[in-house]
């Protein structure tokens, strides 16, 4: 049979097509579906899915396959499952990226990875016979298992929360809020290729760790990574984000301020107006949190629904994000324990924090 070796982002997303996280998909998308999904956030079959899933091949190994009825599918020399090839396509990649991306700037990590693949992209089923163990796999569930724990738990009521960042205080208000109204919160970190500066694995884990065990119920909170590459596709992202936790048995996602976002390329909250345009569609029910901060003159974790000062004093307010938590960290200040907690950056000693250069 003829083979096709794949990168590691490659096999990770044969591997959640096959094991259900980004259904109704079950395989790369043909031509149509990637057309409808690029123009109009839905697959032919009217399903919201916002964001390609797409095999971008160097064209010698896509002519290489063209016609075959079955390829294996093999990753650092092991056979891991099969492709049934049935679409070979182009596209004007900088007129998707703007569609996609809402811009075509090579500077945005999600269009410049985008525009340098291969050059042509293969549809078709996928079928996984092997799964792969990385260094962080015994922290990664399957939606099946997911599923089968929250039932296992009595759970009906569970939100998902996405984060790519070691957790602040503001996370955990979100978390906490969230928690309140749900029987259980399920934290499922994106653990995959991602753009320099950001967290590295070891630290987003050891974090979570000193949070969750320190500072949570035990009995309410499920802790497992995601294994997929970030697009930073800001609010189609959430509302992909949105899809993948409804397959891992998720009714509730929250969704709060830029989610999936870098740099200024979306506003605060695109994301809540976006999957807006979609509800009673996913099979999920989206928690639009604002972005909390801390305000001195409450003294404590609030945001603009609750807290008059962010207009009248703005001195009593910092703002909290990831960006400026990682500023702090890598010009070597330790951030005051009313943005994060002590416990965490104690967690943190020794570990590397940060991706030195854009992942592959």
């Amino acid at each position: 049979m003829t083979e096709l070796h794949l990168t590691k982002n490659q096999y990770l997303e044969v591997e959640k097509l096959s094991l259900g996280a980004f259904a109704p998909l079950s395989g790369f998308m043909n031509e149509e579906q990637f057309h409808n999904v690029v123009d109009d956030m839905r697959l032919p079959t009217g399903d919201p899915f916002p964001l390609p899933v797409v095999l971008d091949l160097a064209p010698d190994d896509a002519k290489r396959i063209a016609g075959r009825p079955s390829v294996a599918l093999v990753y650092e020399g092991e056979e891991i499952g099969t492709l049934n090839p049935e679409s070979r396509f182009a596209c004007d990649r900088a007129a998707a990226s703007r569609k996609v991306f809402g811009t075509d700037d090579s500077n945005h990590p999600g269009v410049n990875y985008f525009c340098g693949g291969g050059g042509v992209f293969v549809g078709g089923a996928v079928s996984l016979t092997r799964r792969v163990q990385f260094e962080f796999s015994e922290e990664e569930r399957s939606p099946a298992e997911t599923r089968a724990l929250f039932a296992s738990r009595g759970w009906k009521r569970i939100v998902g929360f996405q984060t790519r960042n070691v957790p602040h205080r503001a996370h955990e208000y979100l978390q906490r809020v969230a928690l309140e109204t749900v029987d259980g919160l399920f934290v499922q970190p994106l653990v995959g290729r991602k753009k320099k500066g950001d967290y590295t694995p070891e630290a987003i884990l050891a974090g979570y760790r000193a949070l969750i065990d320190s500072f949570y119920q035990p009995d309410r909170v499920v802790f497992g990574i995601l294994s997929t590459w970030m697009r930073y596709a800001g609010p189609r992202e959430a509302v992909f984000h949105a899809i993948i936790r409804r397959n891992y048995g998720c009714t509730h996602f929250i969704v709060g301020r830029d989610h999936a976002g870098v740099g200024d390329y979306y506003g605060k909250y695109d994301a809540h107006e976006l999957t807006k345009c979609f509800d009673g569609e996913l099979g999920i029910e989206v928690v639009r949190l604002k972005g909390p901060y801390y305000c001195r003159a409450c003294d404590g974790i609030v945001t603009e629904q609750t807290c008059p000062h962010e207009e009248t004093m703005p001195d009593a307010v910092t703002h909290i994000s990831g960006t400026d938590i990682r500023a702090m960290l890598v010009g070597g200040r330790v951030p005051e324990p009313h943005l994060i907690r002590p416990e965490i950056i104690a967690a943190l000693d020794g570990v590397p924090l940060f991706v030195e250069e854009d992942d592959a």
